[in-house]
């Protein structure tokens, strides 16, 4: 292990983890608002953001699959040191980080069951812009009336929308900001 995976954690951790746990549980609660994040320092080409939401909501026991876009050493060995998250294939996948193509197609991963339909997969999703990609539309639980906004391939993300209380949940980075969409929105092209 390199002694750059040791670094860019949090610099004070208790304090930085509340704060980003709390962000990240505002985009959640608002699908289509962007909460910007600071605190890690990861390893390209994990984002400040991506690196902040695998500091804060990933340990020893989140399975953590890494798309060939982010499967390079030293972000492995990052994980690894930061988190003590073990690296599996896909399907046993508690998250996923990596960009769309890479982490494509959804139905690699985990939607979880009738019974636990907490068992599915959340993915990290890289992109260069969250203002890249398709307009849409926001529908659902934590949005007023509507939240218009861009996401790469909408039909796919409307696919796995139909299938709630089932399907995958969604964080999107970019640099310091972080967007979430939780399988309940329901999605309109525009």
């Amino acid at each position: 292990m390199q002694s750059a995976a040791l670094q860019g954690g949090f610099a004070h951790a208790p304090i930085d983890a509340a704060h980003a746990f709390r962000a990240a549980l505002q985009a959640m609660a608002r699908p289509g608002l962007v909460q910007r994040v600071t605190g890690a320092q990861p390893p390209a080409p994990l984002s400040v953001a991506a690196g902040v939401l695998v500091l804060t909501l990933m340990d020893r026991s989140t399975p953590v699959f890494l798309a060939p876009s982010h499967d390079v050493a030293m972000v492995r060995d990052w994980l690894t040191f930061h988190t003590g998250a073990p690296l599996v294939a896909a399907d046993r996948a508690v998250f996923a980080i990596g960009d769309w193509l890479g982490l494509s197609p959804l139905g690699q991963f985990a939607i979880g069951t009738p019974e636990y339909p907490d068992r599915s997969a959340t993915l990290i999703v890289e992109q260069p812009g969250l203002e890249r990609g398709m307009a849409v539309r926001l529908r659902g639980p934590g949005i007023r009336d509507h939240v218009q906004t861009t996401l790469p391939d909408v039909p796919a993300l409307q696919a796995n929308a139909a299938l709630f209380p089932l399907g995958c949940d969604f964080f999107f980075t970019a640099g310091a900001d972080l967007m979430a969409l939780p399988r309940s929105t329901k999605l309109e092209a525009c």
